[in-house]
């Protein structure tokens, strides 16, 4: 899996661990809903700034997006 798949799926995690919706998470890192979508499905490539903005929103440091990630595949 890629890691914009795993990313997105650990931004929905955290996202109904806080119990905001789709449309809440977007207005908080002004986007809309549908971006949001894409940013779970791993459908959508995101910038460093709106990396930092879902940080914010869910009031943690940007490393901790990417807890439990594997960002390296290991042959």
């Amino acid at each position: 899996m890629d890691i914009r798949k795993r990313f997105g799926r650990r931004v929905k995690e955290l996202r109904q661990a806080r119990g905001l919706s789709h449309d809440a998470l977007a207005r908080l890192v002004e986007l809309d809903s549908h971006s949001i979508s894409g940013i779970e499905k791993g459908e959508r490539e995101i910038s460093i700034e709106t990396i930092q903005k879902i940080s914010i929103a869910f009031k943690i440091n940007i490393s901790d997006l990417f807890e439990g990630l594997e960002l390296f595949e290991v042959p």
